[in-house]
């Protein structure tokens, strides 16, 4: 296991990462401190492949380490957000080395060994795992069909908002499979177990609306509202903000809640509470005493204190 926060950030990321990186199923772009990271193989209805795994979880270690950006929204180009696994690649479509009879000793004792990774792991789990070390504010805005990957790619993300034409998806009993990317841990944290289960079982494709009242979906807007009503919400998440509070606070969320006792919580709360009373806080308080807006200095990609993760990590 490895420091996953620190160790998968690409060398000199910090701040000045070069815009004109290339993707081939992505499009990264910051604008006033907002990353919208689009999913961008509209032809296909953005089908996720092996290399648009690997991008998204460069693209978030990436988006971690850039001080320029603040918060990040994820939407789909064309009509779909994205349409499942593309099934038409040849030989496993999953990108999976059949030669291979893994145990669950090799991916806890061989998690990061390259063959693993490759042929054993998941793709879309690591994609899930990229977006839970991630330590900026990240929003779905889902533009059309999200069904498979489609679907659970957004589960760690900490807000998902459709458009009304939206329909996802959790399919695959469909193809005889079972939920990926985590979602087994993710799922039910967002929509309760029972309500996990049905959906999963079912296979079926659920509506916008279907999506709302389950719990999965914040809201539902009209198509052209979309990425306005996502922005606005990234807005209010970020401006005037700590930047290292705000990445404790998504990591402290999503972590803690899984603890086993409360506190495990307290433990993590209390460190979290020290190392931003001395640092930022000491700005916060003043500003709010002198009735100014606060000007924070502190850096996600420099300053989160030196307990984090405080959790063994992959």
């Amino acid at each position: 296991m490895i420091d996953a926060l620190r160790y998968r950030v690409p060398v000199g990321a910090a701040g000045g990462h070069d815009r004109a990186m290339a993707y081939e199923t992505l499009d990264y772009a910051v604008e006033d401190g907002i990353l919208t990271l689009t999913l961008n193989r509209p032809d296909q209805l953005n089908a996720f492949t092996t290399t648009m795994a690997d991008e998204l979880e460069a693209a978030y270690d990436r988006a971690s380490a850039d001080d320029d950006v603040a918060a990040i929204v994820v939407t789909g180009a064309g009509r779909a957000f994205c349409a499942g696994m593309d099934l038409s690649s040849d030989g496993n479509v999953f990108g999976l080395d059949e030669t291979k009879e893994p145990t669950l000793e090799d991916l806890r004792e061989r998690f990061d060994d390259p063959e693993i990774v490759a042929g054993v792991r998941d793709t879309g789990g690591r994609v899930s795992l990229a977006v839970y070390r991630c330590t900026k504010p990240v929003i779905a805005a889902i533009n059309g069909a999200a069904v498979g990957i489609g679907a659970t790619m957004t589960l760690p993300m900490d807000v998902r908002i459709a458009s009304a034409n939206a329909r996802i998806g959790f399919v695959f009993g469909r193809l005889g499979i079972v939920p990926e990317a985590a979602s087994s841990w993710f799922l039910p944290k967002i929509v309760g177990i029972s309500r996990a289960l049905e959906w999963v079982y079912t296979a079926d494709v659920l509506s916008a609306q279907e999506a709302l009242d389950g719990g999965l979906l914040r809201s539902v807007v009209p198509a052209d509202e979309l990425l306005d009503t996502a922005y606005a919400l990234a807005r209010r998440f970020v401006d005037a903000h700590s930047p290292v509070a705000t990445a404790l606070m998504r990591q402290m969320m999503w972590r803690n809640s899984a603890a086993p006792h409360p506190v495990e919580a307290h433990r993590v709360d209390s460190l979290a509470m020290f190392y931003t009373s001395i640092a930022d806080g000491k700005e916060g308080v003043a500003a709010f005493l002198e009735k100014r807006p606060a000007e924070f200095t502190g850096l996600a990609s420099r300053d989160l204190p030196p307990f984090l993760p405080w959790q063994e990590d992959c």
